[in-house]
């Protein structure tokens, strides 16, 4: 298992294996969180915020939920809105940087959607 946390350590997150690439998004929103997005299933994340610090935002698109603490303010993950979605992502940059620092970076290019 591979875990991660936010800067106060009071949201926890874990995966079993690393990510093939890291998402680098250039949306208005992602350039200002500065995260390395890694991909998964819902089932393949485990989440851990048992003092119910998780605080979620919408962006204007409504098509998914940005999380972050409510104590330290790091960006933990976003979820989809959809039901019928089936990935999510996990902030990496809340893991070691040796989980992450030779996985190959791709530019999402969310500034032109």
């Amino acid at each position: 298992m591979i875990e991660g946390h936010c800067h106060c350590k009071s949201v926890r997150l874990s995966v079993r294996v690393r990510p093939e690439t890291l998402g680098s998004c250039n949306c208005s929103l992602c350039a200002r969180l500065g995260a390395l997005w890694g991909y998964y299933s819902a089932e393949e994340v485990s989440i851990s915020d048992p003092q119910g610090r998780l605080v979620g935002y919408v962006q204007g698109d409504a098509t998914l939920t940005t999380h972050h603490c409510s104590t330290c303010g790091c960006t933990t993950h976003w979820s989809p809105i959809a039901a019928d979605a089936t990935r999510m992502a996990v902030n990496m940059r809340l893991f070691d940087r040796t989980v992450w620092q030779d996985i190959p970076h791709r530019l999402i290019d969310g500034a032109s959607w």
